[in-house]
């Protein structure tokens, strides 16, 4: 297994759940050719017998509108449990490791996850002015801890190490045989502890940690480079060594104002990070899988519903994206030229 290196550059992908059509078309419309999918809602409803039935469903929705099915993102099933090391992780293992044999039996090589146990990712608020009144979301700190404890309770770092640890033993052996690369997202925010809750990835430390964990080439990242930034990292440096290294198997591209304790999210032109060089070190450093330009603003006419999910912003960010790669020369995936009438749709 060679890793992302293959193909005909970027892959311009976005995120959906199953049934979303408005979204697809839409990013279809936009030049995104690629399909990163939450399929938690569906599967986490059916027993693994109907896995494979189910993710086919999915792979055939997004044809009909246009995409590829390139990827799984956030845990493909309900995996609570296993990151808070609760009575019952054993069932939800079992369902994890049937999706990971699903997808690649399908040629789905992909599944980002993460390790925010408990809470996922977070923000304080979410209708934060930006440029000409856009919504974006905010995270503070102070806010957070005003809010005080979960419902876990006070969950140390350890025992989140050694959930994390206990799931990669038995998940990347089966993710090698499947052939489905395991690319881990940072937590976001990058602070430990968020609401008494240990988060453990909040370094590039961390993430070597991670790797040194299990060689196998199917344990790689997500480079979600807001985060990695916030962490005080050089991300320029950081997304040198990891896509030459064939660990970055899918960029989340974003960016923040800001730092750990309280940041904001902006428009892809409007913030201190060079994306411009960030397109250029991917490609230069050899990365060639799906990337796709993460939370976004909320525009003008459109609900509030998602926040960093709908598609005014995205459809920006990707116009942002495709003519800094085309001034740039950066290969990136075409849409297939569609002739005639298109098929009926749902």
């Amino acid at each position: 297994m060679t890793g992302p290196r293959s193909g005909s550059g970027f892959q311009l992908a976005e995120l959906f759940y199953p049934g979303d059509h408005r979204k697809m078309r839409l990013a279809a419309q936009a030049g995104i050719t690629h399909a990163i999918v939450r399929t938690a809602p569906v599967l986490g409803g059916i027993s693994p017998e109907g896995y494979p039935a189910a993710l086919r469903s999915i792979r055939e929705e997004l044809q009909r509108e246009g995409l590829i099915f390139a990827g799984v993102e956030s845990h493909p099933v309900p995996a609570e449990r296993i990151k808070l090391g609760l009575p019952g992780r054993e069932a939800e293992l079992e369902n994890y490791l049937a999706v990971i044999r699903a997808l690649g039996d399908l040629d789905v090589r992909l599944l980002c996850y993460n390790w925010m146990a408990g809470l996922g990712w977070y923000r304080t608020r979410v209708d934060v002015p930006e440029r000409g009144g856009a919504l974006v979301s905010e995270f503070s700190l102070d806010a957070a801890r005003a809010q005080g404890l979960t419902e876990w309770g006070v969950v140390d770092e350890a025992r989140v190490w050694a959930s994390l640890e206990w799931f990669l033993r038995a998940a990347l052996p089966v993710a090698e045989q499947a052939g489905v690369r395991m690319a881990l997202h940072p937590d976001d925010p990058p602070v430990s502890p968020l609401r008494g809750i240990g988060r453990i990835l909040t370094s590039a430390d961390a993430f070597r940690r991670v790797l040194a964990m299990d060689p196998r080439p199917v344990n790689g990242i997500t480079f979600c480079q807001a985060n990695f930034r916030l962490m005080g990292e050089d991300i320029q440096t950081l997304a040198r060594e990891w896509c030459s290294a064939g660990r970055v198997f899918f960029v989340h591209y974003r960016d923040v104002v800001g730092a750990p304790q309280q940041f904001r999210e902006t428009f892809h032109d409007n913030g201190p990070s060079d994306m411009a060089g960030m397109l250029r070190i991917y490609h230069e450093a050899g990365f060639a899988g799906p990337i796709r330009p993460d939370h976004a603003p909320t525009l003008e006419g459109e609900d509030n519903l998602q926040p960093g999910y709908a598609m005014g912003g995205k459809v920006f960010a990707v116009g942002y994206m495709k003519g800094v790669m085309d001034a740039l020369a950066i290969p990136y995936a075409k849409p297939k030229q569609r002739v005639g009438q298109a098929e009926e749709r749902p």
